[in-house]
């Protein structure tokens, strides 16, 4: 039987999916008077710890080209199936004052993860979201990002650098076996990845497909799987846009990957779902990347994760 992580070992972050950061304080008033508020901002729970709730807004400490497109571009969609919090302007008609940026609080929240069919029920909400935003063009900020979500993007979609020597090429392979198999074969190991990561990103990619890079782009949301919120008769909520350039397969293996590594969910969710193998081992290759970028990562824990859901899809 295909084990889990115990689930101490999964609980024990206060967020699964984003990584702690320094907390920031508070909205200041003149930002709050910025965007037309005049209250006191209170902190939601959550997240990374930096979402501030005042008035009908949501604060966070951000501010830059991707707020500007939210606000500009992506409040035009149309709305089927699915609710979108809105970029919230400044008096002044600015998406930001001072390094923070505002939206709209709409009611939802989040769902009973331990339910299989709510997986569905996000997977629904992503394709409308998805088909919503289909006509829209790449914008400008995706190729000159640098922070380690981008860099795990591209890591994601890109072949392993290859060996300079003779030696590299011997010091970048490893033996790896096939579930159920006692026969090992030496594969390329990427050599980006820490030795705790370099083997099961070696798994990951005999999983991948050709076809997934033949597969129209366009703008997607690929951290949705903690981010559709939901209300007694009312759509899903979308929040927390994270654009990519990617095939819809993409966000989608990104749901079931964060299903399978952070909310316990069962072994054959990608069956269930119908959701391609390749798609969801793209997905983890791009949350190990991330994870490989940071120092202070637990690295135990996090390869005890990517190992359990890399067995779960077979690879």
């Amino acid at each position: 039987m295909l084990a889990r992580p115990a689930d101490e070992e999964l609980h024990q972050t206060v967020d699964p999916i984003t990584f702690p950061v320094e907390r920031s304080g508070e909205p200041p008033v003149a930002v709050l008077q910025a965007f037309g508020v005049d209250e006191p901002a209170r902190r939601l729970p959550g997240g990374q710890g930096t979402s501030w709730r005042a008035g009908g807004l949501v604060f966070k400490p951000e501010a830059g080209p991707l707020q500007d497109w939210l606000g500009e571009t992506l409040a035009t969609i149309p709305r089927t199936g699915f609710r979108l919090v809105s970029q919230a302007p400044t008096v002044t008609g600015a998406w930001s004052h001072d390094g923070w940026s505002a939206t709209t609080w709409l009611e939802g929240t989040t769902p009973n993860f331990t339910d299989v069919h709510v997986w569905a029920e996000i997977l629904l909400a992503a394709r409308a979201f998805h088909r919503a935003v289909a006509h829209l063009n790449r914008p400008p900020f995706i190729d000159t990002r640098q922070d380690r979500w981008a860099i795990a993007d591209r890591w994601a979609w890109s072949t392993p650098p290859e060996p300079t020597s003779e030696a590299a090429t011997s010091a970048h392979t490893t033996a790896v076996a096939a579930p159920g198999s006692d026969t090992a074969t030496a594969v390329e190991v990427d050599a980006r990845f820490r030795p705790e990561f370099a083997p099961l990103a070696a798994r990951l990619r005999r999983g991948l497909s050709p076809a997934d890079l033949r597969e129209p782009a366009q703008i997607v949301h690929a951290d949705l799987a903690g981010n559709i919120l939901f209300a007694p008769l009312l759509p899903p909520v979308v929040i927390d846009v994270s654009p990519y350039w990617r095939p819809v397969s993409f966000a989608e293996g990104m749901i079931v990957a964060d299903a399978l590594c952070w909310h316990d969910a069962p072994a054959d969710l990608p069956a269930r779902l119908e959701v391609p193998v390749s798609a969801v081992a793209r997905a983890l290759l791009f949350r190990m990347a991330t994870t490989n970028q940071i120092p202070a990562a637990e690295v135990e824990e996090e390869a005890a994760r990517y190992h359990w859901a890399t067995t779960a899809l077979g690879l």
